[in-house]
């Protein structure tokens, strides 16, 4: 299918190529939708602090950041650096009892997640130190490039180095656009895509995480986060209150059921990341676009970013039977020892990651300028991206290593228009 032939998010497309891309609400919201949207709007905008306090209280006791904007920049990328960059902790699975079923193991005295700001009075329970190791390579023409590789040391609150069995994984905040339409696309759709046992033999073994629903305590199938840890909108950003900002929810009440923010404020926050835009491709009717999707075929990307997937019915109408463009298959992939983190989440092994959607990627860098890519950030540009791919995708990455200078131009700039 022609790229042009698919509006990126179905009826949810919006033309809007500015620095506020990923921030606009859907189109055909119905009043009353419209204006819950403008209520979590507000709500992903709140900036929490200690309790007591009047409004938005709930702050730590240790925390990451605190508001959602704080770590999802104009509702896109965090930044590579403390406060936005969460390490994610557990232990190896014989050492413990996990939090969730078929889950982590948390580490005692930490958790799951390194929180590495504390409230006035409150000792800070560690931090981390990150650097980046150069690894070289060439292109098969000779052009030599240069890759970063992340170098982390876990501190405790007094600075001491913690037990190196931990494992940590880097993680960077990814756009929150378009999630309400990837929530949408019915189990049976993402199963038909999987294929765990290569069985037509392409080299490609997508397949569903199983991860555990806490509202309907039972497994359902990952689709968000780096690793399809979580299983709906809902329960993802109640993590990431719980986790980032240490603040209490109904999914994630404290240890004396206590509840800093209330079943609605959930819901509205979750209906705004339901219900963002999916800003269109620049040009899609171009030459140069079409050149860059046949280059991206051919190198093998499409097999796991795949140009098109199809949602079921909604309740929220403007998701409801859209076809649209994200670049994902969201499932788990083996990409090789390169870019592994050796940590498991649920059934994803150590090397494996969610595909990626790679829909605004060109709008990186007008959001957020700067922006890194990959998991931990580690790609400083998209080139340096696609040469982090190994495992499963070790041929599109050699494809790429072994082009033309053009043609990985046509490539890059392809990407870039998304």
């Amino acid at each position: 299918m022609a790229p042009e032939s698919v509006a990126a998010g179905g009826a949810t497309t919006i033309h809007n190529r500015s620095a506020r891309a990923y921030s606009q609400p859907a189109p055909g919201l119905n009043p009353q939708q419209a204006a819950e949207h403008r209520q979590g709007d507000r709500r992903f905008a709140d900036v929490f602090i200690p309790a007591p306090a009047t409004f938005n209280a709930g702050l730590g006791p240790h925390f990451n950041n605190q508001s959602c904007l704080g770590c999802h920049i104009r509702d896109g990328r965090g930044q590579p650096q403390a406060g936005q960059l969460l390490a994610r902790l557990s232990l190896p699975p014989d050492r413990g009892t996990p939090e969730q079923p078929g889950g982590a193991i948390p580490v005692p005295g930490l958790g799951s997640q390194l929180q590495d700001h504390s409230i006035p009075g409150v000792p800070p329970l560690g931090s981390f130190q990150l650097t980046w190791e150069e690894v070289f390579g060439r292109y098969a023409d000779g052009r030599s490039y240069s890759l970063r590789r992340p170098q982390i040391q876990l501190l405790d609150g007094t600075g001491k180095a913690l037990d190196p069995s931990i494992q940590v994984s880097l993680r960077l905040p990814p756009p929150v656009f378009g999630r309400g339409l990837l929530e949408a696309v019915p189990e049976e759709v993402l199963a038909a895509i999987a294929d765990p046992e290569d069985r037509n033999h392409d080299g490609i073994s997508g397949r569903l995480n199983q991860v555990w629903d806490i509202a309907q305590q039972k497994q359902a199938i990952g689709r968000f986060g780096w690793k399809a840890g979580q299983p709906t909108l809902q329960q993802q950003n109640a993590a990431a209150y719980a986790h980032d900002m240490g603040v209490s929810n109904p999914l994630f009440p404290d240890a004396n059921g206590h509840q800093d923010i209330d079943a609605q404020t959930l819901t509205a926050t979750t209906f705004y990341t339901q219900t963002l835009a999916v800003p269109a491709p620049l040009r899609t009717d171009d030459r140069q676009f079409r050149q860059g999707f046949a280059l991206f075929q051919d190198a093998g990307c499409a097999a796991c970013h795949l140009p098109k997937l199809k949602t079921g019915r909604s309740a929220i109408a403007a998701l409801s039977e859209q076809t649209f463009a994200p670049y994902t298959d969201l499932l788990l992939h083996d990409l090789g020892p390169g870019l592994a983190d050796q940590r498991p989440e649920f059934l994803a092994n150590g090397q494996e990651w969610r595909t990626a959607p790679l829909w605004g990627l060109g709008l990186s860098q007008t959001v957020l300028p700067g922006a890194t890519y990959l998991h931990d950030g580690r790609a400083r540009t998209i080139a340096e991206a696609i040469l982090w791919h190994g495992g499963e995708a070790e041929l599109a990455r050699e494809w790429f290593r072994t082009a033309s200078a053009r043609d990985r131009k046509r490539l890059e700039r392809f990407l870039k228009q998304l």
